[in-house]
C-alpha cells in the first residue's frame, strides 16, 4: 500500500470524496463502487475519500461503511490512498467508525468537527483525540463550518497539528487568507475542500484537493495540478478556468452528492443516480443542465469514445 507520511502530500494531490453507489432498491452497490474507484485512479487520482458527506455517510450503516472500505482498498489500495471518513456528532459513534475503518484497511482518516451540536473548541479537541486514539491512523482534519455549524479556531488547529498523527487539513471554509496563515504556521498538508478554490489554495502552498466535481472531471483537475507542479502558471490558470462551468453545474445548487451522481451517470461512470433520503435524485431537468455543462467542457464526448 502507499506509505503515508507527514510529507508535503501525505495522501497525494488529487482526491475525490467518492460517492457511494446504490442498487435500484437502495442497497450499497460494491461492484459499482469498485468500478468507479478503479476509473478514478486510472484517470489520475492518487487518493479517495470514502464515507464522507458526498458518500452519504449519514445514511449508510456501519457494516456498509466497512464493506465499502474493504472493497475499495482491495481494488486500488496498492495504487492510491484510501481515506475513510470518521465523522459524527456522537463521539462514541465516530470512535467506532475509526476502529472499523482501520480494521477494513483504510490508510487514513478524515475527521470532521462534530456537526449540529456545535461543541466548544475544547470539546472539538477532545472529540478529535478520541477518534485518533481509536483509529491510530494518519489523519486529515476537516473544517467545514457551513455544515458543521462551528469553525475550528486557529488555536484548536495548532493544538491538534501538534499530534504527529494529524498530517493534513481539508479546508472548506472559503477563507484563503487564513488558509495561507494556517499552512505556514502548522506545516500541515493543506487540501482545498472546495472544487472552485483549487487554484487559489495552490497559490498559497496547498498540497492539492479533496473534491467532488473532481470525480466527474478527473483529467481537468489533474491537468491543473500537473501544470502548477511544473511551474506553468498560465496553463494552470487556463485549466482552472475551464473547470468552473462544470463546478457551477454540479455544485451550484448546493446538493453536491445528488448532482455529482447525476454527472457520473451521464458520463457512464455510474449505472444510476440513486440516493437515500433525505436526498432525492436529480430531476430530468437538472440532469439536462449537467449534461450540457459536461458536453460544453468536452467531457461527455471523451467519456463516450
Amino acid at each position: 500500500m502507499p506509505q503515508v507520511t507527514s510529507s508535503s502530500r501525505p495522501f497525494g494531490a488529487l482526491l475525490s470524496a467518492m460517492v457511494t453507489p446504490f442498487t435500484p432498491d437502495g442497497e450499497v452497490d460494491l461492484d459499482a463502487a469498485v468500478t468507479l474507484a478503479r476509473h478514478l485512479v486510472d484517470a489520475g487520482h492518487d487518493g479517495l475519500v470514502l464515507n464522507g458527506t458526498t458518500g452519504e455517510a449519514p445514511t449508510t450503516h456501519a457494516p456498509e461503511k466497512a464493506d465499502l472500505i474493504a472493497a475499495v482498498v482491495e481494488a486500488v489500495g496498492d495504487r492510491a490512498y484510501v481515506v475513510a471518513g470518521a465523522g459524527s456528532n456522537d463521539t462514541l459513534h465516530a470512535v467506532r467508525m475509526a476502529e472499523q475503518a482501520a480494521e477494513a484497511g483504510a490508510h487514513g482518516l478524515l475527521v470532521v468537527s462534530p456537526y449540529y451540536s456545535r461543541p466548544s473548541q475544547a470539546g472539538i479537541v477532545a472529540h478529535v483525540r478520541a477518534v485518533l486514539d481509536a483509529g491510530d491512523l494518519p489523519a486529515m482534519l476537516y473544517d467545514v463550518p457551513g455544515r458543521a455549524g462551528v469553525r475550528l479556531a486557529d488555536a484548536t488547529i495548532d493544538t491538534l497539528a501538534a499530534d504527529e498523527r494529524v498530517v493534513a487539513f481539508k479546508d472548506a471554509t472559503g477563507d484563503t487568507v487564513n488558509a495561507a496563515r494556517g499552512l505556514a504556521r502548522t506545516g500541515l498538508a493543506w487540501y482545498a475542500g472546495d472544487d472552485a478554490l483549487l487554484a487559489q489554495l495552490l497559490a498559497v502552498g496547498a498540497a492539492g484537493i479533496v473534491g467532488v466535481v473532481t470525480q466527474a472531471a478527473s483529467g481537468m483537475f489533474r491537468a491543473v495540478i500537473d501544470a502548477w507542479d511544473r511551474g506553468d502558471v498560465a496553463a494552470a490558470q487556463r485549466g482552472y478556468l475551464a473547470t468552473l462551468p462544470v463546478t457551477d453545474a454540479v455544485n451550484g445548487a448546493g446538493f453536491q452528492a445528488v448532482h455529482v451522481k447525476a454527472a457520473l451517470e451521464v458520463l457512464g461512470l455510474l449505472p444510476r443516480r440513486t440516493v437515500r433520503l433525505p436526498y432525492v435524485p436529480a430531476s430530468d431537468e437538472e440532469v439536462d443542465g449537467i449534461r450540457s455543462a459536461l458536453r460544453a467542457a468536452g467531457l461527455l464526448d471523451a467519456a463516450l469514445t
